[in-house]
């Protein structure tokens, strides 16, 4: 099979036979083997009948609905683990990615050897409010990430090698920086593809604003996992043992101050309590970086979800 588009969606029922007629007639003009993976991240709507009812017209068509709402990152993590064609492509379902892109998002990967193509909207029709924290969110990224050439971290029309999903895992909220983790796998022939961007077509969109807080603290994280995930100890036992050793010539000169120079009253000057809290603190950090090194396997579970159903699926 030469293609796998995976679709998360919540509560999108009016832009699904849409979505799923543009899809079928690119690959049928294309001539490509497909199979569409639509993961209902647990709709409230009709959604998930509207994928049984296309069921029978596009056999190409898979469905896992959840148990209830996981997040994208959850609906991509499990369309990931259930696709087998060799390009893996995914999209949203609310119609502003166009699966027009599919064909040369396609050659990139199969022709020019690219591991990930990511989409970048360089033209969008979102409200000033979205796009100035965007532009900030993806120059942040580009800076803590060294993927200087993306410029559209967050774009859900990606297209991957197949091996790239199989690696990486994504949870929370990780799919905003799918690219790193996959840099972090040693998948770094990373390229970027100007793609369409339409307006909404149906419904709400499914972000407010606390999607900009939470963006910030994901990047965090994921800098913090790309880098220190399997050695917590050189972050914070290296901040530990900086925090000592100030800490440890402030209390030396304060010493020799007192000893050697004749000063007294160290107790009263503000220096011996920054001495004497630096090195509290870098006692702390390091045993933090002692506990780190014991959890940074964590939990064998974080991407154990409810599915209830599953549509067409294949025996692997």
């Amino acid at each position: 099979m030469q293609i796998s588009v995976v679709v998360p969606l919540y509560n999108e029922e009016e832009s699904l036979p849409e979505l799923m007629s543009w899809i079928d007639r690119i690959m049928r003009e294309h001539s490509f083997s497909y199979e569409v993976i639509m993961v209902d991240d647990g709709s409230k709507d009709k959604s998930w009948s509207v994928i049984e009812q296309l069921s029978s017209t596009y056999p190409t068509l898979r469905g896992i609905k959840f148990g209830r709402n996981y997040g994208k990152s959850a609906a991509l993590n499990v369309g990931f683990g259930e696709a087998q064609g060799d390009v893996v492509i995914t999209m949203d379902a609310d119609l502003q990615d166009s699966p027009d892109e599919i064909p040369e998002l396609y050659r990139l990967i199969v022709q020019d050897g690219f591991d990930l193509v990511s989409g970048w909207k360089q033209k969008r029709f979102d409200p000033i409010t979205k796009t100035i924290p965007t532009k900030l969110y993806n120059w942040a990224a580009r800076v803590a990430s060294g993927i200087g050439n993306l410029h559209d971290f967050n774009c859900g029309l990606k297209s991957y090698r197949n091996e790239v999903v199989k690696s990486i895992e994504i949870y929370g909220e990780m799919h905003r920086y799918i690219p790193i983790l996959a840099k972090r796998a040693g998948y770094d022939k990373i390229g970027e593809k100007i793609v369409q961007h339409q307006a909404r077509k149906y419904g709400v969109t499914k972000f407010g604003i606390e999607r900009f807080l939470f963006g910030l603290l994901d990047l965090l994280s994921v800098s913090f996992m790309t880098r220190f995930s399997k050695r917590p100890m050189h972050l914070f036992g290296g901040l530990g043992v900086l925090c000592f050793l100030i800490g440890f010539m402030i209390t030396v000169y304060l010493t020799m101050a007192k000893f050697v120079f004749e000063v007294y009253r160290m107790t009263e000057r503000p220096l011996f309590y920054m001495g004497l809290l630096a090195i509290i603190v870098g006692v702390q950090l390091f045993l933090a970086g002692f506990l780190a090194e014991l959890v940074s396997r964590s939990a064998s579970d974080r991407n154990s979800y409810l599915i209830s159903k599953y549509l067409n699926r294949n025996n692997k």
